[in-house]
């Protein structure tokens, strides 16, 4: 498998933990703006917002750290000749300008439809039309699975969070992922990392959800697992993989003595 066939993007939500599950998986990387931890060996950020070249602008945020590929805001923030200054002092951060924004995000020329190709969308087209990947892995993307426009980019830049304007920006975004992983679905593969499957847009032939459990979740397995041992049940794999090394010695030797008994 060539390197370009799987891409992972590294998004701002939520359920973006679920990188850390990944063990440092093969693959080209991207970010989107910057990322909630550390992340090695990325090929880029993605940038498209004007409110992003502000920051760096006035110095609230360094991305030094990473190549950049920016969209048409960033381009027009650049070309802008105010903004010259700008430009040579991040010059050398430019790895290319994406520019291609599709039509269904609205229509062409029309300054508003490059405002609703937001960053994620554009990092996984991004990833899809350069590398032509086989499979493009996401971690964070809660708005396709979830009423949650939580972002660790909120924290950092301000942005309008009430109920109002979540309905309006999901009810702008949610249509655009649907048409993004169908205009692509003869290519590539899309994997939503989350800790459920309950897609808020109709799920595409190329679109699955690889489900993760919560910490809260894990606790409770174990939970569960011990209890079963303590009671002299039988555990099934899932349970007895909750077990620490002591745990398992213990159910191992009861299991040999014939102390178990099946699960009724």
């Amino acid at each position: 498998m060539r390197k370009g066939d799987v891409v992972h993007l590294i998004g701002n939500g939520d359920k973006c933990v679920f990188w850390d599950e990944m063990n440092e998986p093969e693959g080209i990387r991207l970010v989107c703006n910057m990322p909630p931890f550390h992340v090695d060996n990325v090929y880029a950020t993605v940038m498209v917002d004007f409110k992003m070249m502000m920051a760096l602008t006035e110095g609230h945020v360094n991305l030094d750290m990473y190549p950049w590929v920016l969209g048409n805001r960033p381009k027009i923030w650049m070309d802008n000749p105010s903004q010259s200054t700008f430009y040579l002092k991040y010059a050398q951060n430019i790895k290319e300008f994406y520019l291609h924004v599709p039509k269904y995000c609205g229509p062409v020329g029309d300054p508003q439809s490059a405002t609703n190709f937001n960053c994620g969308h554009m990092a996984a087209h991004f990833a899809s039309t350069k590398f032509r990947p086989k499979e493009i892995h996401m971690y964070g993307f809660d708005t396709i699975l979830d009423f949650n426009m939580r972002s660790v980019t909120d924290v950092y830049l301000s942005s309008d969070r009430s109920n109002t304007n979540n309905y309006r920006l999901l009810n702008n975004w949610r249509p655009i992922w649907y048409h993004l992983f169908k205009e692509l679905e003869d290519q590539t593969r899309f994997i939503l990392h989350h800790d459920h499957d309950e897609m808020k847009i109709p799920q595409g032939k190329n679109v699955e959800v690889a489900i993760h459990k919560t910490r809260k979740q894990e606790k409770v397995d174990k939970k569960e697992a011990v209890k079963a041992m303590e009671s002299r049940e039988i555990l099934t794999e899932e349970q007895l993989s909750k077990l620490n090394r002591k745990q398992r010695r213990v159910y191992e030797a009861k299991l040999r003595k014939g102390k178990l008994k099946a699960r009724s």
